[in-house]
Parts: structure tokens; C-alpha cells; sequence
């Protein structure tokens, strides 16, 4: 059941197609841009290779660095972890795309124990990038998230992640004066990186 915060709509979402070319060398993303013009059906993601364990080890170690990079303020290991493209984000400025979240304080500690459940599941795109989407079913707020991932070293890199934060499961309407404030958190400009995929993708847990 899809969480009952506002449509997961983010900047990293809207960022997509961008990312997607920018993870291809120059002179393939140039001939996929021909073809789009010539009028050639443009290729589609395709499943990821990728088993459930692989799935809960990438999701649970970013959105877990990501939360203890907010409790401590240093954000020096979530940039170390991510690919070269995420790395151009110097700590300073990754403290500053996630300042909202330690302004509300909040705490993603419990994606340890839950179970995420996806609404995108993992898929390969035609730029070689590992995309997923989901959410952690927790009441009365919910964890909302999307990842990207390039290959590095035949291991999947961070690329891009997005956090939202909103109400989960069913609740009464408001009846007071006014309505409650939703908290909602996400991250701006994703990073973007140059890395084309190697012969054969990256697989984790596998």
C-alpha cells in the first residue's frame, strides 16, 4: 500500500533523464540523441539483477549513512561512499542539501528494522544506472525514498538519493482550527557524474 504523504514528487525524480545521460560517454549519448531524432524507439529500462538481500544492503547502508551523517553533522562518510559524479559534493555542501533534516531532527534510525517495500523496483536504465524507489511502512510517519546507482569497480556506487518524510497509514481528518504541518524533506540538486557501465553490471548481494 502506497504511503499517505503527498505524491512522492522530487527534484532528483525530475532530474532523471539528465543523470541518465550524463552517466554516458560523450560519444554514446551522442548517437542515442541521433537516433531519437531519426525516430527510433528509445531503449527501456530493464530488470536489475539484483536479489532482495542486494536490495536491503543498498537501501539500508545510504538512507542509514544518511542519517548518521545528520546526527554527527560530519557528512565526510556519506561522500566517501558515494561515485566520483557524488563525490564533487564537498561535506560542506552536503551539510547544507540536508540541513533541513537536522533542523527537524529527524531520525531514520528505524529503516534498520523494517521492511522497505518498493514501488520501483531495482531497474537497470539505458545509461547503466541502478534505480529504485520505495518506502519504509512506519507509523505515524513513513520514509520515502529514491536511490541511483552507478557501477564503479564492479561494485554499485551511490549517485543520487532523495528522502521524503510524511504521515503513514490511515488517520482522522483534522478537525481543529488548523491543520497539521506535514514534514516533508527532500534533496536538491542531485549529483551527476560521467561514468559509463561496464561489459557487465555491478551486482550486490547476488
Amino acid at each position: 500500500m502506497a504511503p499517505a504523504a503527498a505524491p512522492f514528487r522530487l527534484i532528483l525524480a525530475a532530474s532523471i533523464a539528465a543523470c541518465i545521460c550524463a552517466a554516458l560517454p560523450i560519444g554514446q549519448a551522442s548517437a542515442q540523441a541521433k537516433k531519437a531524432e531519426k525516430g527510433d524507439k528509445p531503449q527501456a529500462p530493464k530488470p536489475a539483477d539484483i536479489d532482495r538481500d542486494g536490495v536491503l544492503i543498498l537501501v539500508r547502508s545510504a538512507i542509514l549513512a544518511l542519517d548518521q551523517a545528520n546526527k554527527t553533522g560530519n557528512y565526510t562518510v556519506l561522500r566517501d561512499l558515494g561515485a566520483p559524479g557524488f563525490q564533487a559534493n564537498t561535506a560542506a555542501r552536503l551539510g547544507e542539501i540536508f540541513a533541513k533534516h537536522r533542523a527537524d531532527g529527524l531520525d531514520l534510525g528505524g529503516v534498520a528494522v523494517l521492511e522497505p517495500q518498493l514501488t520501483l523496483p531495482p531497474q537497470i536504465e539505458p545509461g547503466g544506472m541502478l534505480h529504485l524507489a520505495g518506502f519504509f511502512p512506519s507509523v505515524p510517519m513513513q520514509v520515502a525514498f529514491e536511490l541511483l546507482y552507478v557501477p564503479v569497480d564492479r561494485q554499485w556506487r551511490l549517485f543520487g538519493i532523495s528522502v521524503n518524510v510524511g504521515r503513514g497509514g490511515p488517520h482522522a481528518p483534522d478537525t481543529g482550527p488548523s491543520p497539521a504541518a506535514e514534514v516533508s524533506t527532500e534533496t536538491p540538486n542531485p549529483p551527476r557524474a560521467n561514468v559509463g557501465a561496464p561489459d557487465q553490471p555491478a551486482r550486490a548481494g547476488k
